[in-house]
């Protein structure tokens, strides 16, 4: 199947990991999104789009993470838009009350594991055990805010180019995929920023360059 690296960018803005998420299923956009933005989200992702907000927010990528087997997100929540999520997906959702509520920058996961920020210990057990993977506490390049430096799927992943061989290396065995460096929207190292991804496709901020999203569709198409 063609993995298909699509440009876009959210409210003209090209920081679109910020503001979805997606998984194999399915994508999480804010409402107000233009329809044309929506439509290249559902045929790059392969996927059905759902409106949604967190906390009155728009940032979905933000606050909400998780994989094919999952969703995790922060207390903040609003009653409602929790209830909206639970009548839209048809799979578990796992709530964090952790002072930290960026849950798309403080883990990182795919089917196989998942990654926490060092603050985060308290929480691995609870979260692994809904998202179905293995887990511990780390850092990649330094940075503790995990899921903000790479998008891994269940192919491959792009990681920051900070990342020194032995993380790389260390990372691959984990997540038991390869990995490679790049960067989204014209060098920005904080790929998440930039990049939503699941096993079928990615969408990328519309500053990427050519070089980046051939890197990312070699990265993340496994091939």
């Amino acid at each position: 199947m063609n993995f298909d690296v699509v440009p876009i960018s959210i409210f003209g803005n090209p920081n679109i990991g910020v503001y979805m998420f997606a998984n194999d299923d399915f994508a999480l956009i804010p409402p107000g999104v233009k329809e044309d933005v929506v439509k290249k989200v559902e045929s790059a992702l392969k996927v059905t789009v759902v409106e949604a907000k967190v906390a009155d927010s728009t940032l979905l990528g933000l606050f909400v993470n998780g994989n094919n087997h999952a969703l995790v997100v922060p207390s903040i929540i609003k009653e409602y838009e929790l209830e909206n999520l639970k009548r839209e997906l048809d799979l578990p959702i796992k709530v964090v009350y952790s002072k930290l509520t960026a849950m798309g920058n403080v883990i990182l996961c795919n089917d196989k594991f998942a990654l926490f920020h060092p603050e985060m210990s308290n929480w691995v057990k609870d979260v692994t055990e809904v998202l179905g993977v293995p887990g511990e506490t780390g850092t990649i390049a330094g940075v503790p805010t995990v899921g903000s430096v790479a998008v891994i799927n269940d192919k491959g992943g792009l990681v920051h180019p900070d990342a020194s061989d032995e993380e790389l290396n260390e990372l691959e065995k984990k997540f038991q995929v390869v990995l490679d460096i790049g960067t989204v929207n014209y060098g920005v190292p904080y790929v998440k920023t930039g990049l939503v991804a699941n096993n079928k496709g990615a969408v990328v901020g519309d500053l990427t360059t050519g070089v980046e999203m051939a890197r990312v569709a070699r990265a993340l198409s496994g091939e």
